[in-house]
């Protein structure tokens, strides 16, 4: 594909050892194209997706088509707890090109079932919000039909935007991910389930607020999700997953606090925290139902001291390793 570049294992560095005892001394960098000559019990696969043209058209800050680069560069210093049997790839990356953001979607979508075929688990590397209608509908397509997909997106903005425009035509970007699935999902005569952690009244307009309502959004506001509220929130997680069959996981960066995350397009200090992030990951990876998950919006424009870059390596480490733990 056009839009495709291969991962090289140069960008992966660390300390070294004779026992593999660093990512970067485990992650093997495999064309998409040959995922399916290595496939093991267990397989997690990195795949990037390099673009903020969603970003530029929802008048944000570009830069985040930058961030699976600096993903990689920090997680590859991590150290490595996970079984020589389970296998990590890097796949590659997704380009957009001149702008055209649709087709990059498109792309994400075919490479993430084509990843799920062969019994891969993808954790995509952002880039703009607007690789979520890509995941998603990856994970659609490798589903069977009346099977059920759930959402649930660690966010303070709830990416419901409408993508008509006055004039009529439709211009989709990184705040319209989860409307744009919501009017598939009422075409197609699919369920819309959404279950959004972190919403801020500060970063959503009323009519966004309306239409979460009409779409039936779950969503826990900013003030009841921090740590000390974790049992609650963990009842909410199990209710939301209990009647569904699959969970696709989205985490946007700039609904932490810039404290820990000024590298975003739309940094703000009232965000969330990483432990009710990690703790609520905990739940949902019980489930057993978790197939997809991306990170989003890491702009290195704007970073401090790698901060971000750091916390979402860490993030994708938190995954890889959760049920070794």
């Amino acid at each position: 594909m056009s839009n495709y570049s291969e991962t090289f294992s140069n960008i992966y560095t660390g300390r070294t050892s004779s026992q593999q005892l660093y990512l970067h001394e485990k992650i093997s960098c495999v064309p998409i194209s040959k995922v399916s000559t290595v496939a093991s019990e267990k397989s997690f696969s990195l795949l990037g997706y390099a673009c903020d043209e969603g970003v530029k058209r929802n008048l944000g800050r570009p830069g985040a088509a930058n961030g699976p680069e600096e993903i990689r560069k920090h997680l590859g210093k991590l150290p490595n707890h996970l079984p020589t049997e389970t296998l990590l790839y890097d796949v590659g990356t997704l380009q957009c090109l001149e702008g055209d953001m649709e087709v990059t979607q498109r792309a994400l979508s075919d490479s993430i079932c084509q990843l799920l075929q062969h019994k891969h688990f993808p954790i995509v590397l952002g880039g703009g919000h607007d690789m979520a209608y890509g995941s998603y509908n990856g994970l659609k397509k490798y589903v069977g039909k009346g099977e059920t997909i759930g959402i649930i997106n660690f966010d303070a903005h709830f990416d419901l935007r409408n993508n008509r425009q006055d004039n009529g035509h439709t211009v989709n970007n990184s705040g319209t991910p989860f409307y744009q699935i919501a009017q598939d999902c009422q075409a197609d005569g699919t369920l819309f389930k959404y279950l959004c952690l972190g919403i801020r009244q500060d970063a959503n307009d009323r009519v966004l607020f309306e239409t979460a309502k009409e779409l039936d959004v779950k969503y826990i506001m900013r003030d009841t999700f921090r740590i000390q509220f974790h049992n609650e929130i963990n009842a909410w997680i199990n209710a939301f997953t209990g009647n569904l069959d699959h969970i696709y996981v989205t985490i946007d960066l700039d609904g932490f606090s810039s404290a820990y995350a000024p590298g975003v397009s739309a940094p703000s200090p009232m965000g969330f925290t990483p432990d009710v992030v990690l703790e609520s990951l905990k739940t949902i990876m019980a489930s057993g139902k978790l197939r997809v998950l991306d990170i989003a919006e890491l702009n290195p424009d704007f970073d401090r001291d790698d901060q971000t870059a750091k916390l979402a390596a860490s993030l994708v480490h938190y995954v890889l390793h959760a049920e070794f733990n």
